[in-house]
């Protein structure tokens, strides 16, 4: 899988901004809208740079409250959307049982940092106004990401607090981007060869933020403390560069008394979550659906506080 990915994916550094998004989407399957949903609707809302697009999932069955789930998606802070997390939001829709609304947030290098995280905590807003509209429950609004969307996640959690609202039941972060540092161990030892490279990563990151990275609301460890931030996922995968800030990312959550969860997949590789013909997704999606049930079910966090610290290697 490595293989094909590597010899397929474009050098994202060699094209502007707009070639590559295209680039990315012709490589795309054709939308299958699968799993079947309730309700699959698309809905335009007042956002912080004009008109905000998200996609509301409803999935079948009589449960009423459902816990409710905005999603930011990840690549780069650049490229993907709506069409290509839908799989997935679909997926963990039925999964979970959750509404999931996810975010079609302003990208760079066209809106610099914070537009896109002021895009996600917009629709945060707006889902914990109006979740009992698709049976969701406000009290329970997470906030989930993968790669790029798993800082979106964590700063939008950060911007909560500081704000002073909307109160976030959790955050699931999603081998999530948390820092520019391109030393770490898994930079080291995984920056070239296995998809996600250092070099893209330095790019994104000078497309997003280009003019200064000094703000908790772009970085969240420039946070003088996490505490008071909801219970959290922290999802890495072991051949991945940013596996290293994600695993620190969860030591200080814990550190600071944050409910957390952390799950490194070892053998597996930025990005695994969103390719389900793998052999290996669809195990270590049942564990992640798990994961997210756990850190919503309203009892959770009352005696976790500090770290909960789990390993999985999902085999074949």
């Amino acid at each position: 899988m490595l293989a094909a990915l590597e010899s397929g994916f474009p050098d994202v550094t060699a094209y502007p901004a707009a070639e590559l998004r295209a680039i990315i989407a012709s490589r795309r399957a054709p939308l299958a809208r699968t799993p079947d949903m309730r309700m699959a609707r698309d809905v335009v809302i007042d956002g912080p740079g004009g008109d905000l697009a998200l996609r509301v999932y409803v999935p079948h069955g009589d449960s009423v409250s459902r816990p409710v789930i905005v999603f930011a998606h990840g690549g780069g802070f650049v490229f993907c959307d709506l069409d290509s997390h839908d799989e997935f939001c679909r997926s963990m829709a039925e999964a979970v049982d959750a509404v999931v609304v996810a975010v079609d947030y302003r990208l760079a290098p066209e809106h610099p940092a914070p537009a896109a995280m002021e895009d996600v905590y917009a629709a945060v807003c707006w889902t914990v106004a109006n979740a009992a509209t698709y049976g969701g429950d406000p009290a329970r609004v997470a906030i989930a990401g993968d790669s790029a969307g798993g800082n979106l996640s964590a700063t939008v959690s950060v911007a909560a607090r500081e704000r002073g609202g909307p109160a976030i039941a959790a955050q699931i972060l999603l081998y999530p981007v948390i820092e520019d540092d391109f030393e770490t161990e898994s930079y080291q030892r995984y920056g070239v060869g296995y998809y996600n490279t250092t070099k893209a990563m330095r790019w994104y990151w000078e497309q997003y933020a280009p003019h200064g990275r000094d703000s908790e609301l772009v970085i969240p460890t420039r946070a003088t403390t996490l505490a008071g931030l909801p219970p959290a996922v922290v999802v890495t995968a072991e051949l991945d560069p940013p596996c290293s800030e994600g695993e620190a990312y969860a030591r200080r959550l814990a550190a600071d008394g944050v409910p957390v969860i952390e799950r490194r997949f070892d053998g597996l590789f930025h990005g695994f979550l969103t390719f389900p013909q793998l052999s290996l997704t669809g195990p270590a999606r049942q564990e992640l659906w798990q994961l997210i049930r756990r850190v919503l079910d309203p009892g959770f966090g009352e005696s976790d506080a500090g770290q909960v610290h789990e390993h999985a290697t999902i085999e074949p």
